[in-house]
């Protein structure tokens, strides 16, 4: 408990009053590289103890998980979320695409089996058809 207090009390503020902190803004540009040098230590405390207090204090700053899904909430018990409509003007039957995969957009092309059988997903195409 002593080296700590002697650490506190003694070491630290020594150290702090040894460093070459200018008294002017012109001071700053008279500093050599060596002062500069003592200068980075206490520098990336600081920037550190402020990193960990930003992760922590503010919300948006902490990551959200992502697992690589399109569809995270839809029908999640079936195998492959399908939808089936009747529309009048339309040819036969049109598919498109949900998962934003397709380079036939809007288009269904097939590209949602491939990302779906990469992340686990179940997205599929809106099929709509005449009657």
């Amino acid at each position: 408990m002593q080296s700590l207090s002697h650490a506190v009390k003694t070491s630290l503020p020594n150290y702090l009053s040894s460093l070459p902190v200018p008294d002017s803004v012109g001071g700053w540009f008279k500093l050599s590289f060596k002062d500069w040098l003592a200068l980075i230590p206490p520098t990336a405390v600081v920037v550190g103890i402020g990193y960990i207090s930003y992760q922590a204090l503010c919300p948006a700053a902490q990551r959200k998980s992502c697992s690589g899904r399109c569809n995270d909430n839809i029908r999640k018990h079936e195998a492959k979320v399908v939808d089936m409509i009747d529309i009048e003007n339309i040819a036969d039957k049109a598919a498109f695409c949900r998962c934003w995969k397709t380079k036939n957009w809007p288009y269904c092309d097939g590209s949602h089996g491939e990302h779906n059988k990469n992340t686990g997903d179940n997205v599929g195409p809106v099929v709509i058809k005449r009657n």
